[in-house]
């Protein structure tokens, strides 16, 4: 559920900056389309540790207005964009999950701990 939460978000703010950006730039795309297309990977389950990190990035971009064009009005503040960067980083360190192309594609792994005695 936080994969999907964190793709969604990450796609749709991606989106929303890219639709309503003011004479996109290269630099416009250059930052929204990898940010969009993390959002999709998340969704999916694909390649989540590094979707995972381009979603915090794209948030940690937000939240200090490094972005090539402004955002408009209805987009994540500041708050939000720090709880954005902080599933972000839940979702690279959890990994993708069972219901994830991850584990379908490359099977879950299993961490078992020894019992200290």
């Amino acid at each position: 559920m936080l994969r999907v939460v964190v793709g969604l978000t990450t796609a749709g703010q991606a989106g929303i900056y890219l639709a309503t950006a003011k004479a996109p730039t290269i630099a416009t795309w250059a930052f929204g389309l990898p940010a969009l297309i993390s959002g999709a990977l998340l969704l999916a389950g694909l390649l989540t540790p590094g979707a995972g990190a381009a979603a915090g990035a794209f948030a940690l971009l937000m939240f200090m207005h490094w972005t090539p064009s402004s955002f408009p009005a209805g987009t994540l503040d500041s708050v939000a964009a720090v709880l954005l960067m902080a599933d972000a980083v839940a979702v690279v360190l959890l990994g993708p999950g069972a219901l994830s192309l991850d584990a379908y594609l490359f099977g879950r792994r299993e961490i078992l701990l020894p019992r200290s005695e």
